[in-house]
């Protein structure tokens, strides 16, 4: 198939509520649109494919890549983004979730929200007429997943096989380790969760897991004992309290992970890899879940794989704005006269 031919040139589905929405093929799709746009606009050029196109940004919580890539994403591509923080609409006070999505579904185009509970990014996408993306639920976060993605495939080991690739999550089971889980077995890479066993994984995030690796390949574990971090390609990390965990004091967290669960030099080291690369989806807590040895270490990509948001976000309003084989045509014809 030619490069710049999607498989799926119209999205299967009408929002992207979860990466489970979407089968392999298509999420290599909008990998693959991300990466040739991301090199087309470095290259110096221009896109307009979304011209006169709005995205309805709803946040029910504070955000900095999730806000910032969506909206430089629409402006690179000739559309406009609304930020609608909290506050700022009837959302909330005289207005409930069901009513905002009809409204926005009238108004826009597309409608991207960080919210909560997941129950509201369900809600969004039950009652608006157009494409709704989460930004992120207190169950997953597939935009992250898929900057996670990229990010993965532009640091490839070399010589490694697609089966053999290993991922190890370490530490809590964030929504952001549910959807690495999820999205990584789906395209048949082994996922680990290094990690203690009351913020373990939870079944069923492993089960998906398996179930994808028995179709495509891979593995999904979860486990305590530091051999599994043996042979990783990849150490990923996130916070271990914060958005959803108010209710919690700090104190309780640092004593279920530090130090067992700290990703310094010792555990990088642990791998017995030296090529392997360090992953977080920030914001961190500096030397407290990672090291800032790690962490703007050689080996960190973290900055690479935060850019990818953006990466990301461009495929990502490109596809459910119904334009992405139109973009790729464009590019591709851009390229030959060139």
């Amino acid at each position: 198939m030619d490069i710049f031919t999607l498989k799926h040139q119209e999205p299967t589905k009408k929002d992207f509520i979860d990466t489970a929405d979407f089968e392999q093929s298509e999420i290599v799709d909008i990998i693959k649109l991300s990466r040739i746009v991301r090199s087309y606009i470095k290259e110096g050029g221009t896109l307009e494919s979304l011209y006169h196109k709005t995205l309805a940004m709803l946040f029910e919580q504070k955000s900095t890549r999730t806000r910032v890539s969506f909206e430089v994403a629409m402006a690179q591509l000739g559309g406009h983004a609304l930020n609608l923080a909290p506050g700022a609409i009837q959302l909330g006070a005289h207005e409930t979730i069901e009513d905002t999505a009809i409204v926005l579904g009238r108004m826009c185009d597309m409608v991207m929200s960080r919210v909560d509970k997941h129950e509201s990014i369900e809600a969004l996408a039950k009652y608006s007429k157009v494409p709704v993306i989460n930004g992120m639920s207190d169950r997953v976060h597939p935009t992250q997943g898929i900057g996670d993605m990229i990010t993965v495939f532009d640091h490839w080991p070399k010589g490694k096989k697609i089966n053999d690739l290993k991922i190890v999550f370490v530490g809590d089971a964030t929504q952001v380790c549910n959807t690495l889980c999820e999205i990584s077995t789906k395209l048949g890479f082994n996922f680990v969760h290094y990690g203690p066993e009351n913020h373990k994984i939870s079944d069923e995030w492993l089960e998906i897991g398996r179930k994808n690796a028995e179709k495509y390949g891979g593995s999904a574990i979860w486990s305590e004992d530091p051999e599994t971090l043996k042979g990783a390609d990849f150490i990923y990390t996130d916070v271990w309290y914060g958005l959803y965990d108010k209710e919690t004091p700090k104190e309780v967290y640092m004593k279920d992970f530090y130090p067992k669960y700290q990703v310094n030099d010792e555990m990088m080291a642990a791998t017995e890899n030296p090529n392997c690369k360090f992953m977080h989806c920030l914001p961190a807590n500096r030397n407290e879940e990672v090291t800032d040895s790690v962490l703007d270490g050689p080996n960190s990509v973290a900055w690479d794989e935060a850019e990818n948001r953006l990466t990301a976000q461009r495929g990502l309003v490109l596809y459910f704005g119904r334009v992405g084989q139109k973009t790729l045509d464009y590019i591709k014809g851009q390229k030959e006269v060139k």
